[in-house]
């Protein structure tokens, strides 16, 4: 290329990039949209429409992120500080816009979020761990432990669960089963703890060539806490410790379980 040649494509580019840079840095500095409560309770639904489920109840003040697609008609589409996806009525919210670094500013839901108890009404999860129990000649024995617990909501703090589990083992089957309640002790904690409380049975089945089970049924008590950790996108993970009080009316002994599983509320 020619050096007048070379020096004119300079003369034209240079310029050219000076203009689009303010243009790229408003991009990377565009403002994120947020609604605020205006009224002195607002009712987040499931869809757009007054018949759909309402999933949340929010209060004067509360602000939420909307969602890219902000819905239809007179529906605001909000994303909840679980990370669920609700439609408000516009006429009760006042949207604003909010850039990057403001001071004070709120913000998206991230990684972790508050567990999905508000507006809930059932939920289920299912647990993996380790079963401590005593067996035949009285020593503890750890056996593999699988758990499926459905549960009802009854409020944000209280659930009302059933359960059935199998310890995993080749010398035989041991059927737990029953039911209880857990108290959640920080329902807008994105880790929060709980308590369980419940009773049951235990039925064990050995194998007819077991020396380490024994063929019996016992009743139980069961009482265990641990905590419960929501990530966004409704995806629950719980960690828990309970103790098993086994009883007969000849005889009565502890086993333990460890478990750790993931499970949902909707």
């Amino acid at each position: 290329m020619r050096p007048s040649a070379l020096l004119l494509a300079l003369a034209l580019v240079v310029p050219s990039l000076a203009l689009a840079a303010p243009g790229v840095a408003a991009a990377a500095e565009s403002a994120d949209a947020f609604a605020r409560v205006v009224v002195d309770a607002a009712e987040l639904r499931s869809g757009p429409s007054i018949s759909s489920r309402v999933i949340y109840t929010a209060h004067r003040g509360e602000t939420f992120a909307v969602d890219g697609r902000q819905g239809t008609g007179f529906w605001l589409r909000v994303i909840l500080p679980d990370g669920r996806v609700s439609y408000a009525l516009g006429d009760e919210m006042q949207v604003f816009a909010v850039r990057p670094g403001e001071p004070d500013a709120p913000s998206r839901p991230g990684l972790f979020a508050t567990p999905p108890l508000e507006g809930a009404n059932g939920g289920f999860a299912i647990l993996g761990g380790v079963l401590a129990i005593p067996v035949r000649d009285q020593s503890t024995r750890a056996f593999g432990y699988l758990e499926g617990r459905p549960s009802i909501v009854v409020h944000r703090t209280v659930t009302l669960d059933g359960y059935i589990a199998n310890a995993l083992t080749a010398d035989g089957s041991q059927i737990l089963y029953g039911g209880g309640a857990t108290v959640h002790f920080a329902p807008s904690w994105p880790i929060c703890p709980f308590l369980g409380i419940g009773g049951g049975g235990l039925s064990v089945r050995p194998n007819a060539d077991s020396f380490v089970l024994k063929r019996e049924d016992l009743w139980m008590a069961r009482a265990g806490g641990g905590i419960l950790m929501a990530l966004r996108g409704r995806i629950l993970v719980r960690l828990e410790v309970t103790n098993l009080t086994l009883f007969d009316s000849e005889s009565l002994k502890n086993a333990q379980t460890y478990a750790g599983g993931f499970g949902v509320y909707f």
